[in-house]
């Protein structure tokens, strides 16, 4: 893994900034529209997207937020990601709710499209919060 100061490093500490976080989690329904509407190109501006999302935004300025928490650990989790199996389950669901829902979206199912959707951000959601609640813990005995 890198050095504290690496290009990983620097990276989540400029994606944990709320806008950040909170627009990325937001763009997901994003991956659909290219499956919908049948034009691929559209994956080149959405990929620049994701792509981009997470170094666009300067350093988060402190760790108040919950979002910003919640990438915080999810660095801290990167390094190990064995030692939260339930992390690991969540993020199973979550990407087979994603692909259910491109599936549903390529096969023009609204409705199964944004419940599939809404489930991976929900799923997503959850495991920001025990990715906070990692963070919280393993900076509990550092504050002062």
């Amino acid at each position: 893994m890198a050095s504290e100061d690496g290009f990983y490093a620097r990276m989540f500490r400029r994606h944990a900034h709320p806008v950040s976080a909170w627009s990325r989690l937001l763009s997901a329904p994003l991956l659909l529209v290219p499956l919908w509407t049948r034009l691929w190109w559209l994956y080149v501006p959405i990929g620049a997207w994701f792509a981009l999302n997470p170094v666009m935004t300067p350093p988060a300025h402190n760790v108040k937020s919950f979002a910003t928490q919640a990438i915080l650990g999810e660095e801290s989790w990167s390094r190990d990601p064995r030692s939260e199996p339930m992390v690991l389950a969540l993020a199973g669901m979550a990407s087979t709710s994603l692909v259910c829902a491109m599936v549903a979206s390529y096969k023009h199912r609204k409705t199964s499209a944004v419940a599939c959707i809404g489930i991976f951000q929900a799923l997503t959601l959850w495991q920001w919060r025990l990715w906070a609640d990692r963070f919280t813990r393993e900076t509990r005995g550092t504050a002062h």
